[in-house]
């Protein structure tokens, strides 16, 4: 990461990268008062992440510190996934909340030079990183909130859509949302079945068709996002929505979200060595290499 090229690669470009997924398709309101946070423990000492918990609320705050746009690279992927397994663990956690540390940005996607330049091994070892975060974020038995201070197309959108609530920065400037086809691709499939979960069929079939990226009030109006408020508030806010869950017997809410998750996780269990064989099988011809160098060299270009 410390080279030039790699700090201009990390950009939102997971979308050109997941045609691949068609080859796979078909196989198999008013919240409690502000907690006062006390006693907070840091749980990671990585420069991409420090994750906070207060043991006496039993929340952790997870703030994403990947400069510059916080891109989904194969060691950021599994420090999150082993982050949120630690929180798992651990009897005092009972909800996460997921923000970014850095300005106008949540995350910018899957980071580009994983995937340029690199083994066959080492592409199917990213891409199941992908999955790993995926999984454990869908399934976990916490509560967990994105609040959500800047933008998050393609792979940003995805980490937001696992969790339990979303929160946004009321800011226009901001935008989210699974734009893979403005870039002549396919999400996968359980992409697709994420954005179904979140949003219904005909709006996630219209979004995904178009690419669309949303502005955070028509995030909102799609039920993309739950809640719009002031950036400055917004990890406040997502502290104060814990209460609704928190208010609810922790087993009967797990076993009730496992319910509605569980076909969806159960179809990526079930064709998971197939989703890794068709990326890599993809992301490896000599043609999609040969246009990632041009990116990169386009980029490049643009930066100098």
């Amino acid at each position: 990461m410390a080279t030039a090229l790699r700090r201009l690669a990390k950009c939102s470009v997971s979308a050109r990268l997941l045609s691949f997924a068609g080859h796979s398709r078909g196989r198999r309101g008013h919240f409690a008062r502000p907690c006062t946070v006390v006693a907070q423990r840091n749980f990671s000492s990585a420069s991409t992440m420090t994750v906070d918990l207060d043991s006496s609320t039993g929340i952790a705050v997870m703030k994403l510190h990947s400069p510059p746009v916080n891109s989904l690279s194969l060691d950021f992927l599994t420090e999150i996934a082993i982050s949120l397994e630690k929180l798992e663990m651990n009897k005092g956690c009972r909800g996460v909340v997921v923000t970014s540390a850095l300005p106008k940005i949540f995350s910018a996607g899957l980071d580009i030079l994983e995937m340029y330049g690199k083994s066959p091994e080492r592409c199917g070892e990213f891409w199941r990183a992908v999955q790993e975060m995926w999984l454990k974020f869908y399934s976990s038995r916490l509560v967990t909130v994105a609040a959500i201070n800047g933008s998050s197309p393609a792979g940003g959108c995805l980490l937001s859509m696992t969790c339990d609530y979303r929160i946004m920065a009321d800011n226009p400037r901001y935008s989210i949302g699974l734009n893979e086809t403005q870039l002549g691709i396919v999400a996968p499939f359980w992409f697709k079945d994420t954005m179904v979960n979140t949003v219904g069929h005909r709006t996630a079939e219209i979004a995904l068709q178009l690419g669309l990226l949303y502005s955070p009030q028509d995030a909102l109006k799609i039920g993309m996002v739950d809640e719009l408020v002031p950036e400055e508030k917004l990890v406040s806010t997502a502290t104060e929505a814990m209460a609704r869950w928190f208010a609810i017997p922790d087993h009967a809410r797990q076993i009730t979200k496992s319910a509605m998750r569980k076909p969806t996780i159960d179809k990526l269990l079930s064709a998971r060595e197939t989703d890794i064989s068709n990326f890599v099988s993809f992301i490896t011809k000599d043609s999609i290499q040969k246009s990632l160098k041009l990116y990169l060299e386009n980029l490049r270009k643009k930066k100098a």
